[in-house]
């Protein structure tokens, strides 16, 4: 949890997207390059299977805003009737607004999904989404935050948009280790909902390292029953920066 209403610099603590649904609602600081990867596996009936290594990068290219980029990650069969195959490319950009009031945070994300992935898994055609993430401290260690992204699928005739709802209480029980506990739900404009569970936490190795772990369990029949992930986030200060200086 960095200083709430600033936007971070290369002396704050790393900010991650991960380990819960509910992305950081800070940006990476300018000139900074943010790698973010993890593994996952779940199961839903006899159905079981895994995926990663779910990177995500980012790259603070001014004060208060990043872009980003979802790389393709493997989703992969280990019992049951899964569908293999890999993610889309999606990338997007990232603003922090600034100057709210101190115990507040809030970012605006716009991304595309791009057409390059497996159709069985990540659908056809142009996929973009917005994305409001937001923190508030409340003191003590204690904060919450929560998320709503719509997305859009505009060539799927049967469900061309979702919108997902997180909401997340956190505790950062010492210097290096946070907890959290989240809600997450989508809820398409047609078909079933889903909802989960979802209790980890990040243990920061140093500054600009951190691994992280997370459980969910999902809520009702039409949701995943359990997904076990575990991840590795590091931040490179100044190369930005450096780079446009020469």
């Amino acid at each position: 949890m960095a200083a709430a209403g600033e936007c971070p610099s290369p002396q704050s603590e790393i900010a991650t997207d991960r380990p819960d649904v509910t992305n950081s609602s800070l940006v990476v600081p300018d000139g900074s390059i943010q790698i973010e990867n993890g593994v996952n596996t779940s199961g839903q009936s006899a159905a079981k299977g895994f995926d990663g290594s779910n990177s995500r990068l980012r790259f603070g290219l001014a004060p208060c805003l990043e872009v980003l980029i979802d790389v393709p990650s493997y989703v992969g069969r280990l019992a049951g009737p899964i569908d293999t195959g890999f993610t889309n490319v999606t990338p997007g950009v990232k603003w922090q607004i600034s100057g709210l009031p101190e115990p507040a945070n809030l970012s605006l994300v716009a991304g595309l999904g791009l057409p390059t992935g497996t159709p069985a898994i990540s659908g056809t055609g142009l996929q973009p989404y917005l994305q409001f993430p937001w923190s508030y401290e409340l003191g003590g260690g204690w904060g919450i935050s929560g998320m709503f992204t719509s997305f859009f699928k505009p060539s799927d005739l049967a469900n061309r948009q979702t919108s997902e709802a997180t909401f997340a209480i956190e505790r950062k029980v010492n210097d290096e280790l946070e907890l959290f506990a989240e809600y997450v739900g989508d809820y398409p404009s047609r078909g079933a909902i889903t909802a989960l569970f979802n209790v980890g936490g990040g243990y920061l190795l140093n500054r600009t390292e951190q691994i992280d772990f997370h459980v969910a369990f999902g809520l009702n029949r039409n949701s995943p029953d359990y997904i076990v992930g575990v991840g590795y986030s590091y931040r490179w200060d100044n190369v930005l920066g450096t780079a446009r200086r020469h």
